[in-house]
C-alpha cells in the first residue's frame, strides 16, 4: 500500500533510547501517511533521562536514515504545540497492551479537544509488545544483551554509556542467526 504524500504524522516520544518496537511504529507510520516527523520530546519540568536530548535526536535519526520521509526534531513541550508546530494531520501512537490504550485514549481526546488533531493508535508487532524504554535502561545498567531490542547505533550508545554486555545467555533460539 502506497501513502497519499500530501498527509504527515506526527510520532512523539521521549525515545530514552529509541527501540525496535518505535522503528516499528515508525515503518507502519510511513507506510500509511507517507511523511512521518519523529518528535523527540523534553519536558524541561522532569528530570533528565538516560540520554541527552541532542544525542537522542541524533541516535533517532541514525536508526531512521533508511526512511527518506522521515524527519527528526526535537520539541520541548507538549506533544499538540510539536503537531501545531511541524502542521501535521495526525499523532501517531503505539500500543502494546490494553493499559496502554487506557492511557492513550485519555490523551488523546484532551489533544484533540485543545488541538482538533486526531490520534492514530498503531498495534506493534506481536514479537514486540513487551519491549519498553525503562526495560532497557535497566537490562542495559546491569550490563545484560539488548543488541536484540535496539537498533546498532543504539546498542552502541548503551555500551558507550554502561559498558558492554555480559555474555549473551538467551536461549539460543532467540538470539539472531
Amino acid at each position: 500500500m502506497v501513502a497519499s504524500s500530501a498527509l504527515t504524522a506526527l510520532y512523539p516520544g521521549s525515545f530514552d533510547p529509541f527501540h525496535n518496537g518505535h522503528l516499528d511504529v515508525v515503518e507502519q507510520s510511513v507506510e500509511l501517511f507517507g511523511a512521518v516527523v519523529i518528535a523527540v520530546m523534553h519536558n524541561p519540568q522532569k528530570p533528565s533521562g538516560l540520554i541527552d536530548l541532542d544525542r537522542r535526536v541524533e541516535l533517532v535519526r541514525s536508526c531512521v536514515s533508511h526512511l527518506p520521509t522521515v524527519r527528526v526534531a526535537a520539541h520541548p513541550g507538549l506533544a499538540v504545540d510539536a503537531a501545531r508546530a511541524e502542521k501535521v494531520n495526525f499523532i501517531v501512537k503505539g500500543l502494546r497492551t490494553p493499559g496502554d490504550f487506557e492511557i492513550e485514549q485519555q490523551m488523546a481526546h484532551t489533544n484533540y479537544s485543545v488541538s482538533g488533531v486526531r490520534t492514530v493508535y498503531l498495534p506493534c508487532h506481536h514479537g514486540q509488545a513487551f519491549i519498553s524504554s525503562r526495560f532497557i535502561r535497566d537490562i542495559a545498567q546491569h550490563h545484560g544483551q539488548v543488541s536484540h531490542l535496539v537498533p546498532a547505533p543504539v546498542a552502541a550508545a548503551l555500551a558507550g554509556i554502561f559498558g558492554e554486555p555480559a555474555a549473551d545467555h538467551r536461549p539460543s533460539s532467540e538470539r539472531k542467526s
